[in-house]
């Protein structure tokens, strides 16, 4: 190994380079459940409609950037294999941490089977938001994602004892 081959080994990988590297078993298979079971080609459609950049990210991802549409609310959001953001590609390619939340949310679509997931996750937010206050610190998705990698912050709301015990807990 020479020694610009040293240096140029020694530096981390920049996201064009990322989205040369191989992909995983893991990424492989979840980028074609996911393809199988229709999301990300809704997510490409949506993408398409909102008017974004798309282009690939690493491990398996579709970067789609520059989402102006008012809902959902969220910074980023997947669709399949399709992680859809309101910032640059290179900004969100840069934060690892929501990056990685992304990542496993389109897991979590493959691992649901596809649209499945929209009806579990959307029950986990309504349930979220009953216990909790807001539909992410209870939100079992949300959770699995890292609640803090996805910008959330954990809240707890005190339920009242059941049947009227008077706040008198076992």
């Amino acid at each position: 190994m020479t020694p610009r081959q040293r240096v140029r080994a020694a530096q981390p990988l920049t996201a064009v380079q990322l989205t040369a590297v191989r992909l995983t078993a893991g990424q492989r298979a979840r980028q074609l459940a996911n393809l199988a079971n229709g999301t990300t080609g809704l997510g490409l459609a949506i993408a398409r409609a909102a008017g974004t950049a798309v282009s690939r990210g690493p491990r398996g991802l579709i970067i789609a950037a520059g989402y102006r549409w008012r809902l959902p609310f969220a910074g980023a959001f997947t669709m399949g294999n399709v992680v859809i953001c309101r910032t640059e590609a290179d900004h969100l390619t840069s934060n690892l941490a929501l990056l990685g939340h992304e990542e496993k949310h389109c897991s979590q679509y493959a691992w649901c089977l596809g649209l499945p997931f929209l009806l579990f996750y959307f029950l986990a937010a309504g349930w979220s938001q009953v216990r909790t206050g807001n539909p992410a610190s209870g939100n079992f998705f949300e959770r699995q994602a890292g609640l803090e990698a996805g910008g959330y912050r954990e809240t707890s709301k005190r339920q009242p004892a059941p049947g009227g015990a008077g706040g008198i807990e076992a």
